[in-house]
């Protein structure tokens, strides 16, 4: 009896769920956020135990990336890529990206197996948020202080001599922390200290707007988002006077690269709602 109950009341919050999901704004952004978050955690937890075999190696971020991934069919985003070959390249850069939102990782974990070896610089914090951050220690994460900036600059010069010597790829956020507002912010120089000093092209990666999505609004709903890999920027021959030049050349291309993207998917929205 307490069987048919239990069966019973389970049905009537799954039959509330549907109608809330489908009726109300506010609980999609939450029940989408808890699927993505869920999702990611209880995959993370599952893979420590293989990653452990393999510690502090790349190819572990790109095992989660695959496992991770798919996640983006259920909360509704579609991924475009293009400049694919740009990344497919078995060489070392430095890619610099903006960041707007937490799904940029996810757009990451996308693309992830098409760069094959790749690490990331993250902020210390999220090496405590354990699952995931021990998940990502043990695939080679790097972990920067960003309140000591002689710390960080010495896990930096120690991470691109790393990358050189084994051919991986290094992707940097130079906004420093995420924000969407529509536009690109001013970029810290770290990045482009890294690109010189080491001699490594700089690949600039965009991500267009989510239109889709505010924390303000509580809004959570499908979408479309372009991924745009930019032709390599040379640092060959340049020095550290350089540095605010090619970091404002890189800012302005991917600003470019911003509109235009987002005018497409503007159009594009437009056209099918019309």
């Amino acid at each position: 009896m307490m069987n048919y109950f239990g069966m019973i009341f389970v049905a009537i919050i799954l039959i509330i769920s549907c109608i809330l999901f489908k009726t109300s704004r506010t609980f999609r952004y939450y029940i989408k956020y808890l699927i993505f978050t869920l999702h990611i955690g209880t995959f993370t937890a599952f893979l420590i135990p293989i990653f452990i075999f393999r510690p502090r190696n790349v190819k572990n971020l790109r095992i989660l990336a695959m496992v991770v991934a798919p996640i983006t069919k259920i909360i509704g985003v579609n991924w475009e890529l293009r400049g694919r070959d740009i990344l497919e390249q078995n060489r070392t850069y430095i890619i610099v990206s903006n960041h707007q939102s937490l799904l940029d990782f996810l757009g990451m974990y996308q693309i992830w197996p098409i760069m094959n070896k790749c690490t990331a610089i993250a902020k210390r914090e999220i090496f405590y948020l354990w699952p995931c951050g021990l998940a990502a220690w043990l695939g080679r994460l790097i972990f920067i202080d960003r309140m000591n900036s002689d710390s960080a600059r010495i896990v930096l010069n120690n991470a691109t001599d790393y990358i050189k010597k084994n051919n991986i790829k290094l992707w940097i956020y130079p906004e420093g922390t995420r924000r969407s507002t529509g536009t690109i912010h001013t970029f810290k120089k770290g990045a482009f200290h890294v690109a010189i000093r080491a001699q490594l092209p700089i690949v600039p990666v965009v991500f267009s707007s989510y239109y889709f999505l505010s924390k303000r609004e509580k809004k959570f709903e499908s979408g479309r988002v372009i991924i745009k890999a930019l032709p390599e920027i040379s640092t060959k021959g340049l020095t550290v006077d350089d540095v605010d030049s090619l970091l404002e050349k890189t800012r302005n291309i991917m600003i470019d690269a911003f509109n235009e993207i987002n005018r497409e998917i503007q159009f594009s929205n437009n056209s099918s709602s019309s």
